[in-house]
């Protein structure tokens, strides 16, 4: 088990390149967190969490192929299964319900400011881990 103030190692699944930088350089502004890996589908996701073992996995919902919903549900299915932190354009109160029922830990709206998104990670990975 991981220690409170350990660095939190973060995989980013979502298919819009911008939206992966724009996450990766608030992620990596923090010296707490650090973006191990990007994923630009679902099963891309889970293939590089087996591998890497995040802490937490920042998934997009509408991705091509397996969803980020159904990746979440085989994400926590691993293993060592990371904390996956559901972060999307859509706050449809559909996907926030399918998501908690695949097993995400939180669920944000990717207009959330740097700095929520950053306490969320923080949050997600002492939830997952049983704090």
């Amino acid at each position: 088990m991981r220690e409170a103030h350990d660095m939190i190692t973060v995989l980013l699944a979502d298919d819009d390149p911008a939206a992966r930088q724009g996450l990766r350089t608030i992620i990596d502004s923090s010296p707490d967190t650090r973006v191990v890996a990007e994923a630009w589908d679902g099963r891309s996701a889970v293939d590089q969490a087996r591998r890497l073992l995040p802490d937490v996995v920042v998934m997009d919902v509408r991705m091509p192929g397996t969803d980020g919903i159904a990746a979440t549900r085989k994400l926590r299915e691993l293993p060592t299964p990371p904390a996956v932190l559901i972060l999307t354009t859509f706050g449809l109160e559909e996907y926030v319900e399918q998501a908690l029922k695949a097993g995400a830990s939180g669920f944000l709206i990717k207009d959330t400011p740097p700095a929520e998104l950053l306490s969320a990670l923080s949050g997600t990975r002492y939830v997952d881990r049983g704090g």
